[in-house]
């Protein structure tokens, strides 16, 4: 308890000799706001754009790798088996080969493919469902309501087999299944027999993981012709999100680096401007008795106060800025980390005019006039 009264105590001490030199005070709080303010206006905006941009780019369409096969490709739902334990791999899903569907309610309607599909996780389907049930039913995008003309999402289709499903509802087409449009899906449960596939999707966890998961896609395959076998990927918007991201991170990491130094440096000698100014103060004190522990810590703990009102200010006029200029904001972690930052520089800075008053002589600054 007595630590942290102590600590107490010596934090008011600061406030107090902060608050009498309101000049000094005021120069390193502006140089603090406008080293927040400054990384927030450029590394700060650069960060956000960035984030902006990757996550533009980082859907799971830009992971997705597509096989499409043709009927006699050799392609089965055996291969959602081989993939399931690789790791790597958000979701997969296989759709058979398409079938057309008519809205059973009257006859010579438009035809929309329906395909039937297998998956361990159906929420990547936008299914209102959380499973397959018994393979009955199947559900349709707006595209494909509106071709078959059903109106509130519910209604039957037919194929020309003679079987039928009825529709569920309606679902919002993935990006990464954009390709199906118009969509009518039809969830099944696996069983032991495999079925032929016309299609597999298979999303990556990560946009850097796409080229080698090609490779294992491609490996356990087991098609009899692959040459009836096309195999799509998003590779190049992978590659170009990993260049974008490493060419913003670098230069708003350089800038931010400046700034801070530029900063530091300010701050550094204004304090050992000021600790020079109160040299027979410190005297004073160090003749009573106070350590040069205390002296430090008197120092740096005002230079603290101060950079930290600073960082709040400083963040608060960028944050104001950037929204009222329309601009893309950095997250929140980043503004409290850059703020963080700008009050640890500071308060680094201050180490040596604070070590420096601490070791004059108590005697030698007293005689000082």
């Amino acid at each position: 308890m007595n630590g942290v009264r102590g600590l107490l105590a010596v934090a008011r001490e600061a406030l107090a000799s902060a608050l009498s030199q309101p000049v000094g005070s005021a120069i390193a709080l502006v140089v603090v706001a406008g080293m927040c303010a400054a990384v927030l206006l450029t590394s700060g905006r650069t960060v956000a754009a960035e984030q902006q941009v990757v996550a533009s780019i980082d859907s799971a369409g830009t992971r997705a790798i597509v096989v499409r096969a043709e009927a006699d490709a050799g392609l089965d739902t055996s291969v959602l088996d081989r993939l399931a334990d690789v790791e790597g791999i958000q979701w997969v899903g296989a759709f058979s080969l398409a079938e057309d569907a008519r809205n059973a309610a009257f006859t010579g309607g438009t035809p929309v493919p329906l395909r039937r599909a297998w998956s361990e996780d159906w929420r990547h389907l936008g299914l209102p469902g959380g499973g397959p049930g018994d393979g009955a039913v199947a559900f349709a995008s707006a595209t494909a309501l509106d071709r078959l003309g059903i109106d509130g999402a519910v209604g039957e289709v037919a194929l020309d087999d003679g079987s039928g499903y009825a529709v569920g509802g309606r679902v919002e087409t993935p990006e990464h299944l954009a390709f199906l449009e118009p969509l009518v899906v039809a969830p099944q449960p696996r069983t032991g027999q495999p079925v032929a596939v016309g299609a597999l999707v298979v999303i990556a966890a990560r946009p850097e993981l796409v080229a080698p998961l090609t490779d294992v896609v491609r490996s356990v395959l087991d098609v009899s012709d692959p040459s009836r076998v096309e195999l799509r990927t998003s590779e190049a918007l992978a590659t170009l999100r990993g260049l974008v991201e490493g060419q913003l991170g670098a230069f708003g990491r350089t800038l931010t680096l400046g700034i801070l130094g530029v900063s530091a440096l300010l701050v550094g000698v204004l304090q050992f401007g000021m600790v020079t100014l109160r040299r027979k103060d410190f005297g004073r004190r160090r003749a009573l008795g106070a350590s040069q522990r205390l002296i430090v810590a008197l120092v740096t703990i005002q230079t603290a106060i101060v950079a930290a009102a600073g960082a709040a200010a400083g963040s608060a006029l960028a944050v104001g800025i950037l929204a009222a200029t329309g601009d893309p904001l950095p997250g929140a972690r980043y503004v409290v980390g850059v703020g963080t930052l700008a009050v640890l520089v500071a308060t680094l800075a201050a180490v040596f005019p604070a070590l420096s008053a601490a070791r004059r002589e108590p005697i030698t600054e007293l005689r000082v006039p």
